[in-house]
C-alpha cells in the first residue's frame, strides 16, 4: 500500500515523498501486517472552502481521508489532491509547512492518528 509523506527538507520547505507500507509476514490468517505505536485517534469534519494557511504538522501523524477532497500545497507551489482512501503522513514539523484546502462539493471527513516516537 502506497502513501504520501510530507516532510521538511534541509531548505526549510515542505516536500512530498511517496512511500510503501513495510508489511511484515504474519500468520496464515494475516499474510502481511504493519504495526506502529499510536497515541489516540481524532475524527475531523471540515467544510468545503476551508483553508488552513501555511502551517506545520503539530506532531508526526497519519491522516486518512474518508470523504471529500483535500488539496495540499507545499513550499515549491506543487499541489496534490487527496480523496477517499488516501493516506498522508504529516511529518513537516518545522519550516514553512504546507497549506490545506478543502475543495470539491462535499465536506472532508478524515481520521488523524498521532504516531508514538
Amino acid at each position: 500500500m502506497a502513501f504520501t509523506r510530507i516532510y521538511t527538507g534541509e531548505d526549510g520547505q515542505s516536500h512530498f515523498e511517496e512511500m510503501e507500507t513495510p508489511f511484515q509476514p504474519g500468520d496464515p490468517a494475516q499474510p502481511g501486517s504493519f504495526s506502529q505505536g499510536a497515541g489516540g485517534i481524532t475524527f475531523r469534519r471540515q467544510p468545503v472552502g476551508l483553508v488552513q494557511d501555511w502551517h506545520t504538522a503539530p506532531r508526526r501523524q497519519y491522516i486518512i481521508n474518508l470523504t471529500g477532497l483535500a488539496e495540499i500545497e507545499i513550499g515549491s507551489g506543487e499541489r496534490r489532491r487527496f480523496g477517499p482512501g488516501d493516506v498522508l503522513l504529516a511529518d513537516d514539523l518545522t519550516g514553512r509547512g504546507h497549506v490545506t484546502r478543502v475543495i470539491g462539493s462535499e465536506p472532508r471527513l478524515s481520521v488523524t492518528v498521532p504516531i508514538d516516537d
